[in-house]
């Protein structure tokens, strides 16, 4: 007996967007935090209540995933891409939080730098994320996250280059060099949330 036609639940392609929207936020709360120091505690705050969201958003995306039959992808990949979103914002909020707990003074140029470029970096996975219910017009953003992870990458060897080098306090390198390194770990977590766009997309093209 053939089974009657059972529609795909489009609402995910939705709820990863709205996913990406927070994370997204979440970066810009970062970004900005480096360039608003003086107002870190607040920000910083901000930014526990998106990690929060992106809780529970996450846990939306999962019931939704036990409730439905037929899914638009595969159900592995969806479990692997709010993996992937929220392990960014989980990274993102644990830097604002370094900061705090280790009573970093003052930011760094770099830190900005790499800020800027986790925030560059969710663009385009939210943009590619809006674009990912016809599979097309995708390439271009997975990328661009793959370069700016490249400009991230060599950006975070010298300065921890620097740190070593340049006779700094032996308590703000390791204080700085922990602070890079989450960085750093936002920067990848976003090019792995690109990789499992790019295996999605060669799925279904």
């Amino acid at each position: 007996m053939r089974l009657p036609f059972i529609p795909r639940e489009e609402a995910f392609f939705d709820l990863f967007v709205a996913d990406a929207a927070n994370m997204l936020a979440g970066a810009r709360l970062l970004d900005e935090l480096f360039r608003s120091y003086g107002d870190r505690e607040r920000l910083a705050s901000q930014l526990r209540d998106a990690e929060h969201h992106g809780d529970q958003l996450s846990h939306e995306i999962g019931q939704k995933l036990n409730s439905t039959f037929v899914t638009p992808i595969d159900r592995e990949d969806i479990h692997a891409l709010i993996s992937r979103l929220d392990d960014i914002i989980d990274l993102i909020e644990e830097v604002a939080d370094t900061c705090i707990l280790y009573g970093i003074e003052a930011p760094t140029p770099e830190a900005s730098q790499l800020s800027g470029i986790i925030v560059q970096q969710c663009e385009e996975l939210h943009r590619a994320l809006g674009k990912l219910k016809q599979f097309k017009g995708v390439q271009e953003h997975w990328i661009e996250v793959h370069r700016l992870e490249n400009e991230g990458d060599r950006i975070g060897r010298r300065v921890v280059a620097d740190l070593f080098n340049n006779g700094h306090d032996a308590l703000e390198v390791l204080k700085w060099k922990e602070v890079y390194g989450l960085l750093e770990e936002a920067i990848d977590a976003c090019e792995d949330a690109a990789n499992v766009i790019e295996g999605i997309v060669v799925k279904h093209a």
